[in-house]
């Protein structure tokens, strides 16, 4: 029996699984926060260079995990209370000020550790036999990783109290604030948190990746195309997206080439800004 498609399946929800995990960041700080983060893809690349350092000083890889969230959580914290909190009325300037962010933290990366790209050396790559094929273990480790992730922030934001919190300082800040929620400090609670999220991305997709200063730009194109088709706010908005524009782009480039998929979704990307600014499951 043929197993081929066994294997284009596989990869089919493995490019959906990392898209979810490398937008999940954006969508909390954008969805929920309105502020667009150009600096997310650098967050990434943050978490991933983390991997590279555990590994030069000879530590175990899953030390990598601690030490990017602790960056990436102080970090997001100093830029959300320093450089975002003032600009939150003005998400023009907002924007302006993570692009400058984010080339800061590229040629910060650069002067640490270079240009040229790293691989890391691991075994978790190993391929191994499902259904009379070989696959590799890591990547079916994040497929189950990110099913879960996923279901555990579904609950999160419908059933914790914090949830609840942020759900109310979205929807009426004003009034989330007269009724006693702190909004400033939960704001600044969500952006961490966002910043952290990218952060375990770039960690958990550097052993299948080319680490360079520059691969944050493509993390954050992908990103903000998700949340432009899915519309932004929703748990089915961050799914719908994820699933149109990692499946297009996907089948595409198997079908035809990679430069032909991204171009389409480029092209799906604007038809949604022009006819359906809030996506398909956005809020207004």
């Amino acid at each position: 029996m043929d197993s081929s498609w066994l294997l284009h399946l596989l990869n089919l929800l493995y490019e959906l699984a990392t898209l979810g995990l490398t937008t999940l960041g954006l969508a909390v700080v954008f969805g929920l926060l309105g502020v667009m983060n150009m600096a997310h893809g650098e967050f990434v690349m943050l978490g991933a260079y983390a991997v590279v350092t555990v590994q030069s000083w000879g530590w175990p890889l899953i030390t990598a995990m601690p030490l990017a969230l602790l960056v990436c959580g102080g970090v997001g914290w100093v830029v959300e209370r320093w450089l975002i909190r003032p600009l939150y009325a003005r998400p023009f300037d907002t924007l302006l000020a993570t692009w400058a962010l984010a080339i800061l933290m590229r040629k910060l990366v650069e002067a640490v550790y270079g240009r040229d790209h790293r691989n890391i050396e691991s075994t978790l790559t190993t391929p191994i036999e499902v259904i009379g094929i070989q696959y590799p273990v890591y990547r079916l480790f994040l497929l189950a990783l990110t099913a879960a992730l996923m279901l555990a922030l579904a609950l999160w934001y419908r059933r914790s109290s914090m949830g609840l919190r942020v759900r109310a300082m979205t929807g009426n800040p004003a009034l989330a604030q007269a009724l006693g929620i702190n909004t400033t400090r939960l704001a600044s609670q969500t952006f961490v948190v966002g910043m952290m999220l990218a952060g375990a991305s770039g960690v958990l997709l550097a052993p299948l990746v080319r680490i360079e200063p520059g691969i944050g730009v493509d993390y954050l194109l992908d990103s903000f195309f998700v949340l432009v088709v899915g519309g932004l706010g929703t748990l089915s908005g961050f799914g719908g997206g994820v699933s149109i524009i990692g499946g297009t782009q996907s089948v595409l480039s198997a079908l035809i080439d990679q430069t032909s998929g991204y171009a389409v979704v480029l092209i799906l990307s604007i038809l949604f800004l022009w006819l359906k600014p809030n996506g398909l499951f956005g809020r207004n």
